[in-house]
């Protein structure tokens, strides 16, 4: 049957009327614009073949007219791709090729009232994950929602609740008109990992792993399997107004089966209640018996005002660049949702975190900013006594800044009895735990840190640095090369690939893994061209340029220039600045019991004295 003998050509649960020049999905019109609409044709009229973009532009846009072609073909079909509810990285309809055009992949299927044997003997089409007949996917029809009806499970006999211990939430997709609004979509996603990890019997992998996914186009079963995960959810996210909607399903990752579909809409000051209730529907869908104080916990969000919200999730968008500048401005957008609600306990822990991590990058007077971050941290408690954040950021505050072993411990492990499935406190607790001389207890605690965020840069270099801390250099080693693999571009991978070589005594091995991260951006060609002939005359060489620098800042000895004497070997001189450090209260001594560059100190009086003075 060719597409051009009918005025209608039908595919899923979709018509395009070629007389009436308009889409209609399950017989309702969908709002299509012209540019849009004639690509879909084109598709539609060679279905399974290549339409290239220059066939796109010569019928569209035609040479004589002044337009940016790229931009506005990319803009067209993201439009229909939104109508069809499709998604570029794992498409139902339109497929991709990049740098030739795009190819229609779905079945056509007999329009209604056409013969029977018009229509050859195909495989039934899959019908698409988000855009299943009746529902869970969303079409912008200019600006405003599309009510669907709510969808109940899909697939009852795939449904396998008794092995269904782990999960994944695949990055929401944004289906707002406004481009703009990825950092909504991406919050949402983080906030309904956040509620789905509040239940301790189930595995949830963190969003630090699962963002790797967005726009990736790969099949699910096989990104299941890298994150081992029996279930995957996965939905789209559309504001319209003060009214928001999320869309999901949930598939059995082994069969790669709908298990579940519905969606959801609230008001933008019920969004918590929204995610909660969404939260507990996917519980409910796996098996998942809640405990009286989970669904307490799930039932007890309170309104929160949309401004707030939606600053909230500003400053988690800026905040996981993990840089200064994005730290800085989480800060300020974390600030401003406390203005607009100063009740609001996720801000007060992201305003804790922003100001830590200022301190510890360096991006901030340490002192200034380690104080205001405990403030908020203590708030948020305050607010919240159940807040695993607000207990992580106190740990984090107690281990890194006041030397306080046992308050550390004590507001870890509560951190992680609140929330199972916090991998960044699993992680911080087993550095400390490994700080502390348990290296037993710090090897579970980082296995299970990494198997709830197994592919992020900052578990996957966490686990690298805590088999270096326990002289285990060849396991470091290997895992520092698991996370380049992962993140090729990971300095702090190379770092501590370097410092395991140079203990080794591989010292080839150690300059060519100085050398390999990109220099820092403010590096001007002649001073990187020094640095590298500097380093590759030898590991001393490097030691002693980084000494030199720090000498020329011409103020007090710095904190790191205890780590640079250290690996020059100079013994009196490294005893020197330890002292000053611990007068100064220097980050880095609270790992003096296991740091390996300390280790031909360990028989000195004064070095057992000073350990002696630091509890450890």
């Amino acid at each position: 049957m060719s597409p051009s003998s009918h005025p209608v050509i039908c595919f899923a649960e979709f018509e395009l009327d070629l007389l009436a020049h308009e889409l209609r999905k399950n017989g309702i019109k969908v709002k299509l614009q012209n540019q849009p609409f004639l690509i879909l044709q084109m598709l539609l009229e060679r279905p399974g073949e290549v339409v290239t973009r220059e066939e796109i532009r010569n019928r569209i846009w035609p040479a004589d007219e002044f337009v940016d072609f790229e931009h506005s073909v990319n803009t067209a079909v993201k439009k229909l791709r939104q109508a069809l509810g499709d998604r570029a990285g794992r498409p139902v309809f339109i497929e991709t090729l990049p740098r030739q055009g795009f190819r229609f992949i779905a079945e056509l299927r007999r329009p209604a009232g056409a013969p029977a044997e018009a229509v050859p003997a195909r495989k039934p089409p899959r019908l698409p994950r988000l855009a299943v007949a009746g529902a869970a996917a969303l079409c912008v029809v200019a600006g405003a929602l599309v009510v669907f009806p709510r969808m109940t499970r899909l697939s009852p006999q795939a449904h396998s609740p008794h092995t269904m211990r782990s999960i994944a939430v695949l990055p929401l997709v944004n289906l707002s008109p406004d481009p703009q609004q990825e950092y909504f979509s991406d919050g949402m996603t983080s906030e309904l990992i956040t509620d789905l990890a509040k239940l301790s019997s189930l595995r949830v992998i963190s969003h630090t792993s699962v963002k790797r996914y967005k726009n990736a186009e790969r099949r699910l079963p096989e990104m299941a399997a890298e994150l081992g995960v029996d279930a995957v959810v996965e939905g789209t996210v559309t504001r319209s107004g003060n009214r928001v909607r999320i869309a999901a399903q949930l598939i059995d990752a082994r069969s790669d089966h709908h298990i579940w579909a519905d969606s959801f809409e609230r008001d933008a000051g019920d969004i918590l209640s929204l995610q909660a209730e969404l939260a507990q529907q996917i519980a409910n869908e796996v098996g998942i018996h809640l405990t009286a104080s989970e669904q307490a916990r799930l039932a007890g969000y309170r309104p929160v005002d949309p401004a707030a919200h939606e600053a909230y999730l500003k400053g988690l968008f800026y905040w996981n660049r993990l840089n200064c500048e994005g730290f800085q401005r989480g800060l300020k957008y974390f600030q401003e949702a406390l203005a607009r609600d100063p009740n609001f306990v996720p801000a007060y822990c992201g305003v804790a975190d922003a100001y830590f991590n200022l301190a510890d990058w360096g991006c901030m007077a340490q002192k200034e900013a380690f104080a205001e971050s405990k403030a908020a941290a203590l708030k948020a408690q305050q607010l919240d006594p159940g807040s695993a954040d607000a207990h992580g950021l106190l740990g984090e505050l107690a281990f890194y800044n006041e030397w306080d072993w046992p308050k550390a411990e004590k507001e870890f492990r509560q951190a992680v009895e609140l929330d199972a499935n916090a991998a960044g406190s699993r992680g911080s607790y087993a550095i400390f735990l490994v700080a502390m001389g348990r290296q037993e207890q710090a090897l579970a605690e980082m296995k299970q840190a990494l198997q709830l965020d197994p592919v992020s840069e900052m578990t996957n270099v966490m686990s690298a640095y805590l088999f270096y801390l326990i002289h285990q250099y060849d396991k470091a080693i290997a895992q520092a090369k698991k996370t380049l693999e992962l993140f090729p571009r990971s300095g702090a991978a190379y770092y501590w690939l370097g410092q395991c070589y140079e203990k080794q005594g591989l010292e080839k091995e150690a300059v060519a893994a100085y050398l390999s991260p990109p220099p820092a951006g403010d590096a001007k060609p002649n001073q990187i061209e020094a640095w590298r002939s500097r380093l590759q005359q030898s590991l001393r060489g490097y030691w002693q340029q980084q000494l030199d620098k720090e000498l020329g800042k011409k103020r007090e000895p710095a904190c790191w220039q205890t780590h640079i004497s250290a690996h020059l070997g100079d013994k009196e001189r490294t005893l020197q600045l330890l002292e000053w450090g611990y007068q100064h209260h220097c980050d880095g001594l609270q790992f003096l019991k296991v740091e390996p560059i300390y280790d031909n100190l360990r028989g000195d009086t004064r070095y057992n004295k000073l350990l002696s003075r630091l509890g450890l």
